[in-house]
Order: structure tokens, then C-alpha cells, then sequence
């Protein structure tokens, strides 16, 4: 018992002696020779160590090695592909005994990583194959594909603590460049066939990101074979998530994704693009679905988005190579655009009372729009909602397909249903050079006149339903010049409604009582400013407009009641907000009315109007009428007692 206890202590003192002696039994010199040693022959790269070593047993066997530099791979930007000021690495000092080097804990300080894809498309970080011990150029480049890590080879770290230093991501293939600065970083890393862990800090572009990343099989990372991660960073302006994995050498990520922040504002910001929008538009945004990224094309398939109140759904498509371009078929639900639309310019005028506000001018915003947006990217987006509110303008289901390339546009509107009827037509949009020409064709059916002329150009002076079509062009850079140049034709027919303003059918009686000699009345019935409470009502509203250079001409008015026939000519000048028209009226001799073959009236006169839009005028022009119908002395009673009333 007595030996056996001797032996014991004897063990002790010997393992307390090799301890406080280690340091000068095992030269730092040796042990850094059989790191780098090591290093070169299982990678093909070198390690260099300019900077002092250190050596301490207490209370752990402690390396320091200061200034170390890792070689790239032979077709990299730059010699090395990691960097650090300083190298702690913590080793179980009896490991060193055993003859098994393991390390058990490391600290870096100030590391310069440079992680690349070359032109050839080969990443840097694949270590383990022979191609890489070549050290020539050559070889990079006529020999590719999976690496294998020798044979029974396996790192095992218990921490990584990284402090300060940069993470750089260059691909020379997609000409991209991103850094991550300020690491603060921890990682833990069992085995190479077990789950790597990575968490802490890292600032990108200014921001600051809490990162988490956890790899499920490093080895099968670093064999360019199939491995699954997730990451997640967390920043005020934006979340990300994802949970996937990487396949075929690397060359392809799949799996779930979600985006999330408070403010789109705020992250365009911070990319240096100023978004101008309302308060409660472009906030807060969520984006969940089925990631793929391959060959610089960034799926989204089953996508969930949130924008503000929007809710969209569907699969988009975005190549990042040398054009980027978008493709997307989306449903957005019931879509109310105003949020996201710029206020509309109103003219400066004094504040009216009530009654004079409706009379204010219309005045063309003469603001240059700026298109250029159109010629960055190229896109084929079909978008589909239940319904859509642009301005005062309201559609119920629609289906819109956008086609982008090289800076024209079309807008095709592939099905409509608004204001009780249907249509389609298209706009199409050349931006690639100023001015920018519009094109536009469209056909609607069935349309409510009133609601949607109201709501589209605020003309709420024709009831009736019928079709609109029209295929008209302009060109310019603001509203002003649009309306200017604005050139084509624009067709109309409507049926059982009427013209609010004026009764045109008593306007004609009176002034056939006139003709009799009858003037009671005459005053308030024949010539009159736009009554709103007045209109003429019509059975059929037909007639078409040519238009150039902003001023729309018509030839062919038609209006047909039981009691009346209105045919009409005159111009529409939308530059100058001025409308300048004729209209002949005539009692119909018959009571078969708008059913009847006979076009002939009994009774006709004509009758003007005019006047800027906010103020349109209407009177009887009695000059021709009485060529026509009245005796020469009535004429000349009706020419003394009217002279300069009405114009004529």
C-alpha cells in the first residue's frame, strides 16, 4: 500500500514538474513549425507567422501567435484570404503529450477574411483538394468540381471568439462586393460532422446586425456536397430569415424565406434612395415564401407580402445579371393605390366663398415626370386584384399585364370590369428617349358615363350608358405637354341618359313662341348660364373626335329623344380648357319619336355653346333661325330687342 501511495505521489510531482517545465521543454518555435507544418500539408496553403509567439501553461496550455496571414487560392484578388493582428489559441496541454493536437478554444483578434468566387467561378474556401496544392493557375482553371477532406481528418473547437476586423464577399463572376466590418462574433464548432454555430454582431453599410448562423454539416460545406443552414439578422430596419440549404457545389440556395421591417422609407434610405410618400404609405412590409437562388435568378415562389393595409400573393422572378430584370404574377386583393399616389397639384387662388370655388379654372401641371426609372429595368408582371381605387377612380375585378424592356412600356389592361361595364385596351409608354411618346388603345362597353367621366377628368355633365373607345397618342414630360400634343380619335355612344346644363328641348319651344311673336318668358328660358338642375334627355348619344395637338374636333354629334334631334360639330380645346360648340335642335314632327324612320323636325334652330370648362355658356343662335323660319319682321324685332344678347 505503502508503494503503491509513493508511486502516486510520485506521479504527481512528476506531472507538477513537466507542467512548470513545459514551457522550456517544448520550444514555442516547435509548436508553431508543427501548426503551419500541418496547416500546409492538409490544405496546399500557407500559413505564415511574422509576428512574436508565446507560450503559457497556466491555467491552460495558451499560443499566442501575433501577425498571421493564411495564403489565397492561386486565382484570387488578393495574397492572402485571411489576415489577423493576433492568434490565441488554447490547447489541452496534455494533448500535446498524447501526440493528438487538439484545440480546445481560440481568440482572433482584427481578422481580414476574404471570401471569393473567381472568374472561373471556384470558391476560395474549399481547402482540401489537390488542385489547390498545385499552387498554379493553371491548374485552377482547367480542373474543378467536389473536394475531400483527408482521411480521418476533423476539427474540433470548443469557442471561437472573434473581436473587430471585416468579413469580405467578392464575386468576380456577378461583379458583386459586400463587407461585414465590426465582428463580434462567436462560434462553436464540435466537429466538422456536426452542427457549426455562429452568433454575435457584425455591421453592414452602417447598420448594425444581430446575426445567428448555424450550419448543420461544415464537412459537407467545405466538400461542396448538399448541406442545410439557417440565419437570421435582426436590425431595426429589417429582419431576415431563412432556413434552407445549399445544393449542386454551392451553385444553388433553397428554402424559406422572410423579410420584415417597419418602414420601406427607411430602408430605401439607407440604400441612399429618397422615397417621397405620404405618412401612412410605404411603412411597414413582410415578405414570406419558397426561396431559390441560381445563376444570379432570385425566385419567389407561394410568396405571402404586407405593405401598409396591401395584402398580395403569387410568385415572383428576378434576374441579377448583367440586365436586371423582374418577372411576377400576382394577385393583390382589393388595392387602393391613392396612399401611394402624389397629391395633385392645385393652382393657387385665394380662398372663394362656397359658391365660387366650383368656378375655378382648371390649370395642366406643367412639372417635369421623370421616366427615367423605366430604362433600369426590364419586367413581365401580370397583376390581378378584386379592386382597385386610383384617385377618385374605382374599378371591381381587373387583370393588368406589364411589359418593360429596354425602356418602353406596356400596360396592358387584359380585363375589366368598373362603372357597370367591361373592357380592355393598353398604354404604351417609350422612354428611352425625351420627349416620351404615349400610345394608348382601349375599348370599354357598358360603361355608367356619369361615374366614370366624374371620376376620371371631374365631367359629370353626361348620364347614360354606352361604349367608349378611343386610340389616341401624345408626348412630353409633364401633364401640360401630354395634354398639348395630344393626337388621335375618341368615339362615343350612349343610351337613355341625358346632358346636364341646359333643357334644350324648352330652350327650342320658346323660341319657336318667340318666332310666333310670344316673348313672355324669354328672359329665363332661352338664354341662361349651366343650370345643373337642368338637362336634356336623350334615347341615343353617338358621335366621335379627332384630336391634334390637344383640340379635339367633332362633326358627327347625334343626340335622338322621342321629342327632339340634336346634331352637333364644334372643338374642344383641353390645352386651353375651352369648348366652342354648335348644336342644331329640332322638334320632331312625329310621336313615333326615336323609333321613327323620319329624321325630318318640324322646327329647328341652332343653339351655342361655349365657354372655358369651369364656366360653359349656352344660347340660341337666332341668326340662322330666323334665315330659316321667321318672316322678316319678326327677325327684325328679334335683332332690335336681342341685339348682343345672344351673339347674334
Amino acid at each position: 500500500m505503502k508503494a503503491i501511495l509513493k508511486g502516486l505521489v510520485g506521479l504527481i510531482v512528476l506531472t507538477i514538474t513537466l507542467i512548470i517545465l513545459a514551457p522550456m521543454l517544448i520550444p514555442t518555435e516547435t509548436i508553431v513549425s508543427q501548426i503551419t507544418s500541418q496547416v500546409e500539408k492538409t490544405t496546399g496553403r500557407k500559413l505564415t507567422i511574422s509576428g512574436d509567439s508565446e507560450l503559457s501553461i497556466l491555467p491552460e496550455l495558451n499560443i499566442t501567435l501575433n501577425q498571421v496571414a493564411f495564403d489565397n487560392m492561386p486565382s484570387g484578388s488578393a495574397p492572402h484570404m485571411l489576415k489577423m493582428d493576433q492568434l490565441a489559441v488554447h490547447v489541452p496541454w496534455f494533448s500535446l503529450l498524447s501526440g493528438e493536437f487538439q484545440l480546445e478554444r481560440f481568440v482572433i483578434q482584427n481578422p481580414q477574411i476574404l471570401l471569393e468566387v473567381d472568374a472561373q467561378g471556384r470558391p476560395n474556401w474549399q481547402l482540401f483538394d489537390p488542385v489547390a496544392q498545385s499552387q498554379t493557375p493553371e491548374a485552377t482553371e482547367t480542373q474543378s468540381g467536389p473536394v475531400a477532406l483527408p482521411s480521418g481528418f476533423d476539427i474540433a473547437l470548443g469557442e471561437v471568439a472573434i473581436y473587430g476586423g471585416t468579413i469580405t464577399y467578392a464575386d468576380a463572376q456577378a461583379g458583386t462586393n459586400e463587407m461585414l466590418t465590426d465582428l463580434a462574433l462567436s462560434v462553436m464548432l464540435p466537429s466538422l460532422y456536426q452542427p457549426l454555430s455562429i452568433k454575435g454582431q457584425v455591421t453592414f453599410q452602417k447598420q448594425r446586425f444581430d446575426l445567428a448562423l448555424n450550419v448543420d454539416n461544415p464537412a459537407k460545406a467545405i466538400q461542396s456536397e448538399d448541406f442545410k443552414f439557417t440565419k437570421q439578422l435582426r436590425n431595426e430596419l429589417v429582419n431576415v430569415d431563412f432556413n434552407g440549404g445549399v445544393l449542386k457545389q454551392g451553385s444553388v440556395f433553397e428554402g424559406e424565406l422572410a423579410v420584415s421591417g417597419s418602414s420601406v422609407k427607411s430602408l430605401t434610405q439607407w440604400q441612399n434612395v429618397v422615397l417621397e410618400a405620404k405618412d401612412n404609405a410605404f411603412n411597414e412590409f413582410e415578405v414570406t415564401g419558397a426561396m431559390t437562388f441560381s445563376n444570379n435568378v432570385f425566385s419567389l415562389e407561394s410568396f405571402s407580402a404586407k405593405l401598409d393595409e396591401l395584402a398580395i400573393k403569387g410568385n415572383a422572378q428576378v434576374n441579377l445579371g448583367e440586365r436586371l430584370s423582374v418577372a411576377a404574377n400576382v394577385d393583390l386583393g382589393m388595392l387602393n393605390l391613392n396612399p401611394y399616389l402624389p397629391e395633385p397639384v392645385n393652382s393657387t387662388q385665394p380662398t372663394k366663398p362656397e359658391e365660387e370655388v366650383a368656378a375655378t379654372p382648371i390649370v395642366w401641371d406643367d412639372t417635369k415626370i421623370d421616366l427615367s426609372a423605366l430604362n433600369m429595368l426590364d419586367a413581365d408582371i401580370v397583376v390581378r386584384s378584386m379592386g382597385l381605387q386610383a384617385r377618385q377612380i374605382t374599378l371591381g375585378k381587373n387583370q393588368l399585364s406589364v411589359k418593360l424592356d429596354k425602356g418602353q412600356a406596356v400596360l396592358s389592361l387584359d380585363s375589366f370590369n368598373a362603372y357597370d361595364g367591361t373592357g380592355k385596351g393598353k398604354v404604351e409608354v417609350n422612354a428611352t428617349a425625351i420627349p416620351y411618346q404615349v400610345d394608348t388603345d382601349f375599348a370599354l362597353n357598358g360603361i355608367n358615363a356619369e361615374p366614370l367621366l366624374t371620376d376620371a377628368i371631374g365631367f359629370d355633365k353626361v348620364l347614360g350608358k354606352g361604349s367608349l373607345n378611343w386610340q389616341l397618342s401624345t408626348r412630353g414630360v409633364s401633364q401640360k405637354q401630354f395634354i398639348s400634343q395630344l393626337a388621335g380619335k375618341l368615339a362615343f355612344e350612349f343610351k337613355d341618359g341625358g346632358v346636364k346644363g341646359a333643357n334644350l328641348a324648352e330652350m327650342v319651344r320658346k323660341g319657336q313662341e318667340m318666332l310666333k311673336g310670344n316673348f313672355s318668358g324669354l328672359s329665363e328660358g332661352i338664354n341662361a348660364d349651366f343650370d345643373p338642375q337642368q338637362k336634356t334627355d336623350f334615347s341615343a348619344l353617338t358621335g366621335s373626335f379627332t384630336f391634334k395637338n390637344g383640340v379635339g374636333t367633332n362633326r358627327d354629334l347625334l343626340l335622338a329623344s322621342p321629342l327632339i334631334r340634336i346634331t352637333g360639330s364644334g372643338v374642344v380645346d383641353l390645352p386651353k380648357t375651352f369648348v366652342d360648340y354648335r348644336l342644331v335642335t329640332g322638334i320632331v314632327d312625329t310621336i313615333e319619336g326615336q323609333s321613327s324612320r323620319d329624321k325630318s323636325t318640324g322646327f329647328k334652330i341652332p343653339a351655342r355653346i361655349k365657354g372655358p370648362f369651369h364656366k360653359v355658356e349656352t344660347s340660341l343662335d337666332f341668326s340662322s333661325a330666323a334665315k330659316d323660319k321667321a318672316k322678316d319682321t319678326i327677325k327684325d324685332k328679334l335683332k332690335d330687342k336681342f341685339k348682343g344678347l345672344f351673339g347674334g
